[in-house]
């Protein structure tokens, strides 16, 4: 939904003044002459919409539930990825490796139901505190960012998250701290099947599944398409997993934005590469923006605040 916009001194409180904050409102400035059908854009969700440091807050969650099952059932704690895991051994679960940590954790919700899934991750949510900042999980959230949302709603975007998280954990996230809908995030999907419960009613149950690839790279701009169906001329990353995404806003037909968020403040929240999760990238992030000529955004010197209040 649009919102009006707001005088210039005003717009994005949070950024300071700089090349930055003048790139973005510049380019907002001249949108009126792109149609309102074409302005689209999709925000990455792990260290660009909020903080991904010390762990993502994904698997915070997955580990949140491993110990809950294996306080009920010790038997858990004997399967090596969950022994690993629960002992925090870093060694091991390099040696077991991500793919298979990962379906491992899946397990824990499988033949569940979306509607099951979801409350689960509620109740996570309204638990969480960031074991080094000892924030609620909205006050984790980027200021600048919610407010550029805000900017580019003004200017009558459509904005949605496009994330390397699974999709149904943060569906449930994107409404509750960004009032973006669940029709509007794209991520790493998981299968589900279909079956009729005893009064013969459809069931929908997760599995352990995962459907293409993981959504970095190349697969968020394909999984853009075939489950949007439409291009950003904005989009917003903070790693080398959001380079193709980016590289596409500014391929098309009108005039692109990309925007990459570098973490270069270890006083205020944490100072390091934005790499990929899932591959390796030859070239830094930070270098293929400059080359290619995006808005790199600073956290230590363009941002004025980094998170938001602590609210729920």
């Amino acid at each position: 939904m649009a919102t009006t916009p707001k005088s210039e001194p005003s717009r994005l409180p949070s950024w300071r003044p700089g090349p930055a904050r003048d790139a973005i409102i510049g380019y907002l400035n001249r949108i009126d002459d792109v149609p309102v059908r074409n302005r689209v854009a999709y925000i990455d969700n792990d260290g660009t919409m909020w903080c991904e440091r010390p762990s993502y807050v994904q698997y915070d969650f997955f580990i949140d539930a491993l110990r809950q099952r294996s306080a009920d059932d010790s038997s858990l704690a004997e399967q090596p990825e969950f022994a690993a895991l629960l002992s925090n051994d870093a060694a091991k679960i390099s040696e077991l490796g991500l793919a298979r940590i990962a379906v491992a954790l899946t397990r824990l919700f499988d033949g569940q139901t979306p509607d099951e899934f979801g409350a689960a991750v509620d109740n996570f949510l309204d638990r969480y505190r960031h074991p080094a900042l000892d924030r609620p999980i909205g006050g984790v959230v980027y200021q600048p960012m919610l407010e550029l949302i805000e900017e580019l709603r003004a200017h009558d975007f459509t904005v949605g998250i496009v994330s390397g998280g699974g999709t149904e954990f943060v569906r449930r996230v994107a409404p509750r701290l960004y009032e973006v809908p669940p029709e509007l995030v794209v991520g790493t999907l998981i299968g589900y099947d279909f079956e009729r419960d005893a009064d013969q009613h459809p069931v929908l149950r997760r599995t352990t599944s995962v459907v293409g690839q993981a959504n970095e790279g190349e697969a968020k701009v394909a999984n853009i398409q075939t489950q949007l169906g439409r291009s950003p001329i904005v989009a917003i990353g903070n790693s080398a997993g959001d380079r193709e995404m980016l590289e596409w806003a500014t391929a098309g037909e009108h005039p692109g934005l990309a925007i990459l968020i570098d973490h270069d403040d270890a006083e205020r929240e944490y100072a390091y590469a934005g790499e990929a999760a899932t591959f390796a990238s030859a070239e830094p992030i930070t270098e293929v923006a400059s080359r290619l000529g995006w808005t790199t955004v600073s956290m230590a010197r363009d941002w004025a605040t980094i998170f938001a209040e602590q609210r729920t």
